[in-house]
């Protein structure tokens, strides 16, 4: 079995339980949900669904780099949303983070998330060969 290795970014949220914001396993980084939490002072970026998406994709781009890798290298997202009446406005910024090809994506409605934010995303990416 190849050996698994955390990845705290410097730049990054604190995890908010006892789970690693990353895990590597050879050529694959599994990230953990982000939420929008400011990584300067550890409290929930207020605002719309804009603005939180915003926080959670800058906090995985700050959670890859510390795996040495970048948006591009993302192949599967997860978003999870407490309202999917704001999906267009939320697509609207995921849109700005990536580009073709884009990764496979799960959108999904829950009824609540981590401290009361409205947009989680996780993501599976591998490392260039």
């Amino acid at each position: 079995m190849r050996q698994k290795r955390a990845i705290q970014p410097e730049n990054g949220p604190v995890a908010v339980g006892p789970y690693s914001p990353a895990v590597r396993v050879g050529d694959w980084v599994f990230c953990s949900g982000q939420i929008p939490l400011d990584p300067k002072t550890g409290q929930l970026v207020q605002g719309s669904i804009v603005e939180q998406t915003r926080q959670c994709l800058e906090n995985l781009k700050a959670v890859l780099a510390e795996a040495g890798l970048e948006l591009k290298h993302v192949v599967k997202t997860t978003v999870f949303m407490t309202d999917l009446s704001q999906f267009p406005a939320m697509n609207e910024v995921y849109a700005q983070y990536f580009e073709e090809p884009y990764p496979a994506r799960s959108t999904v409605q829950v009824g609540a998330l981590p401290k009361g934010a409205l947009v989680e995303i996780e993501a599976v990416a591998l490392a260039p060969v």
